[in-house]
């Protein structure tokens, strides 16, 4: 504040003495030549003169003021300012000291001078300042009373929950364990798909433990210039020492703690100094320092060896996607504060989400939540569940978006033919849904439901989801003709392609092959089997001409299954048809009603909403 003061004070005095210096020469706007003056003087205009020094101010009889300058100096103007009666006055020169003359005449330019070092030490404490904070960790320190998270708080992570529970006698009672001998262990390192809730167990653990929570992301280390990055590191483990015990957390890990040397590293000097500082930092914890390192990725493939070896991180914590039961907790926790209609049945929802993650059902839920408002309802009801879990599984409705009802015909034969064929071919999920109203980038979407969460597929049902890709396109054949099938099979295409190459070239499903692995996990974003790939791999040409083979064999045995199935259906096919075409979405219940030949019930609200 007081530099700030300094500052302004001089700027307004450096604009005084500019504007003082301008006044000097401006004293009278109304400046007259000295001829002029002596004409007035003759011609009796003067009634009274002041002068001063070489300066002459004049004031006419009719009252007028100007000012002169005298050139050199008149020894006959007194006599004739006399002769002519004019009013002589006069003012003693100003006489100043040779300091005072130096001082106002210097003071500009010694100002000037002490601005430009003024500005030239704050740009240097200025810069010193940001380099010093450049290398300061970008950490969000919760204290040990700002954490209110425990771990009711987190749910279907069961068995990660019990793996990381002890860590919370750990830090509470450590010398429990050390009397006899036992470590603390350094790290923990949680494993899992993105959104299980790795954070908010990491959170979790130092709510129940009641220690301080340093958290931050692996990529606020690494920086464009070295040494920046250990410098952070160095700056997180001292403020972890201060706050000891406490729990340092740093996510997505794998941005600074990839492995070393190898070739997708680009021998990035900065990333691999920042993670040997993260080394050295783990190995200089003592074992009664109450710190424990949880790190969070969902790539633990790509880490270094060296962050992995007991010592560092010396567990491994799988945070898996949640089972139905795992949902159906997560979905009571975010529904505590939402007023819930009656109706809703979260082991109903958990069902119907498979694969779903602790932060897609609360995703879920708020989606929810904005719907009952939007309809400006009290409660948030299942419908409302039910309308927000389609938009996610199966994108918004494009409800702007003008078919005609050709259209619209040629969807619901294709969509009524995978429907069939995935409740007449084995081991399949059952249908839940299938709608012909556009959804994201489809015209009509089949949506089928497990009936619990699946742990590993067999051949058959392998096979049979083939035919129920193919069962759209078929559909398309029987009701138009060859000739008029569209491109709308063109993903269902890829799909089946993509399985039948995978059950022949990696899950052995081919008697002339056999349970040989005839490709690489780099492979797998291939959806088409090449010769180029199969080279790379040392395959003879006969074994990628039977590769071939077989997939086409697999293909062509679903593909005629479908055919078969569906020509011996034709009645169930136009039947559903024309209810798609009513309806435009139809539920389990009615595709069942339809596949039993029976007729359609009317979905609740139908009645009202025709009215």
């Amino acid at each position: 504040m007081a530099k700030n003061f300094i500052f302004w004070l001089m700027v307004l005095i450096l604009f005084i003495f500019i504007m003082y210096g301008f006044n000097i020469h401006n004293v009278n706007d109304h400046n007259i030549d000295y001829t002029t003056f002596l004409s007035l003087v003759n011609k009796h205009e003067i009634q009274k003169v002041c002068i001063n020094d070489n300066y002459i101010n004049i004031i006419t009889k009719d009252h007028s003021e100007y000012s002169t300058y005298m050139p050199l100096y008149d020894s006959k103007l007194l006599n004739r300012l006399l002769s002519h009666d004019v009013i002589i006055s006069s003012q003693p020169p100003q006489k100043h000291s040779i300091i005072f003359s130096i001082f106002i005449s210097w003071f500009p330019t010694i100002l000037l001078i002490g601005l430009w070092l003024y500005f030239m030490y704050r740009m240097k404490n200025s810069h010193n300042h940001h380099m010093k904070s450049f290398g300061k960790s970008k950490t969000y320190i919760f204290s040990k009373n700002e954490i209110r998270t425990t771990f009711d708080d987190v749910a279907g992570c069961d068995e990660a929950k019990e793996e990381v529970r002890e860590l919370v006698e750990y830090l509470k009672k450590p010398k429990k364990f050390q009397k006899l001998g036992g470590k603390i262990p350094k790290g923990i390192l949680m494993i899992g798909p993105p959104g299980t809730g790795k954070t908010l167990l990491a959170k979790a653990i130092a709510g129940e433990a009641q220690v301080s929570f340093l958290t931050m992301s692996g990529s606020d280390f690494v920086e464009m210039f070295v040494g920046v990055g250990a410098s952070r590191v160095r700056d997180v483990f001292q403020h972890a020492r201060k706050l000891a015990p406490c729990i340092i957390f740093i996510d997505e890990i794998d941005a600074v703690g990839r492995r070393r040397g190898g070739m997708t590293s680009g021998g990035n000097d900065e990333r691999e100094q920042t993670l040997n500082q993260m080394l050295v930092e783990m190995d200089g914890f003592k074992d009664n320092e109450n710190i424990i390192l949880v790190a969070a990725t969902n790539r633990p493939d790509v880490l270094d060896s060296a962050l992995l070896r007991p010592g560092r991180f010396d567990r491994q914590v799988i945070v898996p996607l949640p089972d139905i039961q795992g949902r159906e907790k997560i979905l009571q926790i975010h529904i505590k504060n939402v007023p819930i209609s009656s109706d809703v049945n979260c082991m109903v929802i958990a069902r119907g989400t498979p694969g779903f993650s602790g932060a897609d059902l609360s995703n879920l839920v708020n989606e929810s939540v904005l719907c009952a408002a939007r309809s400006n309802k009290k409660f948030v009801s299942m419908s409302d569940f039910e309308q927000s879990k389609d938009r996610m599984m199966m994108g918004a409705e494009r409800k702007s978006m003008m078919m005609t009802e050709k259209q619209k015909e040629f969807t619901a034969y294709h969509e009524s033919g995978h429907v069939i064929i995935g409740r007449l071919v084995p081991e399949h999920d059952p249908a839940h849904k299938v709608t012909i109203v556009p959804r994201g980038l489809a015209l009509g979407i089949t949506f089928f439901l497990p009936e619990s969460d699946i742990v590993s597929v067999s051949r058959e049902k392998l096979e049979s989801q083939i035919s129920t890709l193919y069962g759209g396109r078929l559909a398309e054949e029987i009701i138009y003709g060859v000739q008029k099938i569209s491109t709308g099979s063109m993903n269902d295409i890829k799909i089946a392609t993509s399985l039948a190459r995978n059950m022949i070239i990696k899950w052995g499903f081919s008697e002339k092959l056999g349970p040989i692995l005839y490709s690489h996990d780099d492979d797998d974003n291939q959806i088409f089997f090449n010769h180029t790939s199969l080279k790379s791999m040392y395959i003879s040409n006969e074994t990628s001409r039977i590769i071939d083979e077989e997939i086409k064999l697999l293909i062509d045995r679903n593909y005629n299954r479908s055919k078969k199935l569906l020509n011996e259906n034709l009645d169930i096919l136009h039947a559903m048809k024309d209810a798609l075409m009513k309806y435009e979405t139809l539920d389990a219940d009615q595709i069942d009603d339809l596949m039993n030949r029976k007729k359609v019930k009317d979905p609740v609200g139908w009645n009202n909403i025709n009215k």
